[in-house]
């Protein structure tokens, strides 16, 4: 898909799609500038087969037809991406957090289902390709932009937004510029309760209810620059570059309710547990920054070969994703209790979505910053990177063999280069147990609705002033070390591929081939059987090679009608946790975490079956089955073993090693159904109108436990979106709702400890009205159901995280020259 800055119609859109080899779906600028969706997350969502894991109030990962975001590619202009942070959600550290890339610079996203030879294999659900802007076919200047502000109600604060993008072509030169900024200071009110899993408690007891009182300040950048060198039609050479990512700013106050596990239940069905003091009432404060950022450099060219009927691309790129947190300040102020005094909490899950209300006795003032005295302070940071060289050069050479027309023969080599580093350093910070009356300002503060008191909030940075950094001594290196991790990972690649058409059916054909060569360096880490700190450095080796087919074909039936028939091939490599050597050992418990370097990479084989019809206007209804047949599914295990002295010095018995395994077969299938349509022959008054809506329903399995069998992590079995819209002259407006059902989070030890992603429904709108000279107005309304974003344990009456932000506002103007 060509991608221009003055606008790809939806028209153009479809045409793409459906004159493409393979299964795809494209959602354009125009389309994504129409909701208020601030991030590619948010704009991806809106896709048949995708579903969304949003974080802070915004998207974050995308997940594809059940697969989570580990498992995915994301590529710009056919390059891969590369995460900015491991904070993915099973934690391969493979993930793109799509938030760092904002809507603002973006020209379109693809998203592909059905994988062609031509194409990176590390995509096992699916790859979500980020389409930049360039200058328009048109000789002369363009400039279009996006100046605009926002409120967010929940906290009283406000938002901006701007992007820009100019240039022009000037001759056999072109060049698009492009930048944007998005700020914003969103408040969060969440309650997050934690509970006993054994038999000896009430199903709801909880041993702590955590109030956290979020205030959250990020500011999101992009810049781009598209330039290009066209001196004929049979010769371009181009060079693309961006940057975009974000600083965001945490302040989070908690307040903690710890009973002490004494539980009874009362005769009106309320829950009791007693207060022990100290510990049992506890004032906190987390006061942290972090920054990721994306960096792209592309440079390339194509060239066509006349004589030869031959063109040839080729490109080198560099890409590189960074995390660093330059402070992470914890501290934590306990409530003093009259001396030899037990409290009282009554409770039961009677609040908003079943998270519990309580009322504490026999704890006079515990509101009062003068009853609270410094208990804990902390401090941490962190550098992370993720760096790749890419080198590909791929052929196209047409051919006329016998009866078929349009006929090509495709070939391409590729190498990408990673190198991966994980860095954490943890501070020692030396404290005296001050009074939290020194430290903490304003009135006690209401929250949650008026559920909960959270009390005066502590002061972000008085602490700091007051204790410094930190220092680092033997325990925070020991720690530094356990969580190092350095990795190479190269892969090469080729591919062969035929393309061609008997009558009305497209046929493609090919094989892609990759080598893996990988290289860990870590330490093994921890305190010996005598008492001894140890940290070894320990490194793995680990070479694979895969084959991925494809045949993938499309018939024409006339009337903008075809069917698609695909078969496809994909894989998911291990993630750099999971098959890293790094021990990290714990003799007092008996408990080792490490990685498995003998893990194999997940792969894939895809069957796609769809009919598809596409409508006027850039309409279409289409319907499609899949089936996704996995093989070496990498899941959590525990097991028993033990370890050489020279690994482990001094242990002389058998450890719990929590570690990865590959599962046995495993499967995702389903069905995708797509229909968007502007009404035709409708009264005068509502021509214009139109509607879409299209609905994922998704079955997994996977070995979660021996014996026990699960939908794949982050699999919601259905998804759906719905759209009204109307459009006449210079006036839209759309009202567009998203809904997901639940998906397994994290993997306990059995369905009772499971976490699951709550289902969560939202909806959003957007109108503006452009005026005939090239500019236009917008107003936007995000999250108008005030979706909150609730995770559960067992069951979905026992939240362990219940989180909402309210509504924002947003409006702005837009021109066009």
């Amino acid at each position: 898909m060509h991608v221009v800055a003055p606008r790809t119609t939806e028209e153009m859109a479809r045409f793409t799609q459906q004159n493409a080899p393979n299964l795809i779906n494209i959602r354009t600028g125009d389309e994504i500038r129409s909701l208020p969706d601030v991030n590619t997350a948010e704009a991806v969502r809106r896709i048949p087969g995708v579903s969304m894991e949003t974080d802070e109030g915004e998207g974050r990962y995308v997940n594809i037809r059940g697969f989570d975001a580990d498992l995915n590619g994301i590529s710009y202009a056919g390059v891969r991406l590369l995460p900015t942070n491991n904070a993915s959600p099973f934690g391969g550290y493979r993930a793109v957090a799509l938030d760092s890339i904002p809507t603002g610079f973006i020209g379109a996203v693809n998203v592909t289902k059905s994988n062609l030879p031509s194409q990176d294999a590390e995509a096992l659900g699916g790859t979500i390709e980020v389409l930049p802007k360039t200058a328009p076919e048109e000789q002369g200047s363009f400039l279009e932009g996006d100046v605009g502000g926002g409120y967010e109600p929940l906290r009283g604060t406000g938002v901006s937004n701007f992007s820009l993008t100019g240039g022009g072509r000037y001759g056999p030169f072109s060049i698009s510029l492009t930048a944007s900024s998005h700020v914003d200071s969103r408040g969060i009110d969440d309650v997050e309760p934690a509970y006993f899993n054994d038999s000896a408690h009430p199903y709801q007891a909880v041993n702590d209810i955590e109030q956290r009182d979020y205030e959250l300040h990020r500011r999101r950048h992009g810049y781009a620059v598209d330039m290009s060198y066209q001196p004929d039609d049979d010769n371009q050479w181009y060079f693309r570059a961006f940057e975009a990512g974000y600083t965001e700013k945490y302040k989070r106050q908690y307040f903690d309710v710890i009973p002490d596990g004494n539980t009874t239940v009362s005769s009106n069905g309320m829950l009791q547990d007693t207060l022990t003091f100290p510990n049992a009432i506890t004032k906190s404060l987390r006061d942290e920054q972090e920054t990721s950022r994306e960096h792209f450099y592309m440079l390339g060219g194509q060239n066509e070969f006349k004589g030869s009927e031959t063109t040839i691309d080729y490109h080198i790129a560099y890409v590189e994703g960074t995390y660093k947190k330059p402070y992470d300040y914890n501290s934590t102020f306990t409530y003093n209790s009259p001396a030899g005094s037990q409290g009282q909490v009554t409770y039961g899950p009677t609040g908003p979505g079943n998270v519990p209300l309580y009322t504490i006795s026999g704890a006079p003032g515990y509101l009062d910053p003068a009853n609270y005295t410094l208990t804990s302070i902390n401090n941490s940071t962190a550098y992370n990177f993720d760096r790749e060289m890419t080198y590909a050069i791929n052929s196209k050479t047409d051919v006329n063999w016998g009866s078929l027309s349009d006929e090509s023969i495709n070939f391409g080599l590729s190498v990408r280069q990673r190198h991966k580093q994980t860095n954490s350093q943890p501070y020692a910070v030396a404290s005296t147990p001050i009074s939290l009356s020194s430290v903490s300002s304003g009135t006690p503060e209401t929250y949650y609705d008026g559920n909960y008191q959270n009390g005066q909030d502590i002061i972000p940075g008085a602490l700091q002033h007051i204790f410094g950094y930190g220092s680092i001594g033997a325990a925070q290196i020991l720690s530094a070390e356990q969580q190092f991790s350095d990795v190479h990972e190269d892969v090469y690649a080729g591919y062969g591929e035929y393309m061609g058409t008997y009558g009305n059916l497209g046929i493609l054909a090919g094989f892609r081939y990759e080598q893996t060569n990988n290289r860990t360096n870590a330490f093994s880490a921890g305190v010996d059987a005598n008492g001894n700190n140890f940290a070894n450095p320990i490194t793995n080796r680990h070479r694979y090679h895969n084959i991925f087919p494809s045949v993938q074909f499309r018939y024409d039936l006339g009337d903008d009608m075809l069917l698609r028939l695909a078969y496809s091939s994909t894989i998911a490599r291990p993630g750099f946790n999971q098959n890293s050597p790094a021990l990290s050992v714990d003799l007092g418990s008996g408990i080792v975490t490490t990685g498995n370097p003998s893990l194999k990479p997940a792969t894939a084989n895809s069957v796609d079956f769809s009919f598809e019809k596409y409508l006027p206007g850039g309409g279409i209804a289409s319907i499609g089955v899949f089936d996704k047949e996995i093989s070496n599914y990498i899941v959590a295990a525990q097991t028993t073993a033990s370890f050489d002295t020279s690994v482990l010095p001094g242990n002389p018995q058998p450890l719990r090693v929590y570690t990865y395994q590959n599962a046995g077969s495993s499967f995702a299938r389903g069905l995708e159904l797509n229909w968007n349509q502007q009404f035709r022959g409708l009264p005068d008054w509502l021509q214009g109108l139109g509607a879409g809506a299209n609905y994922t329903w998704v079955d997994s399995r996977f070995e979660i436990r021996p014996g026990e069998y699960s939908l794949l992590p982050s699999t919601s079995k259905n998804t759906w979106n719905a759209s009204l819209f109307y459009k006449r002259g210079g006036l839209s407006v759309n009202l567009a709702a998203y809904s997901v059902s639940a998906d397994l989070f994290a993997i306990g030890t059995d369905r009772t400890s499971d976490v699951f992603n709550a289902k969560r429904t939202s909806m959003d709108f957007g109108a503006s009205y452009e005026f005939p000279q090239n500019w236009s107005i917008y107003f936007d309304v995000k999250n108008l159901l005030n979706t909150p974003h609730a995770f559960y344990q067992g069951t979905p009456n026992r939240p362990i995280q219940r989180e909402f932000y309210d509504l924002t506002y947003l409006a702005g103007i837009r021109f066009q020259f």
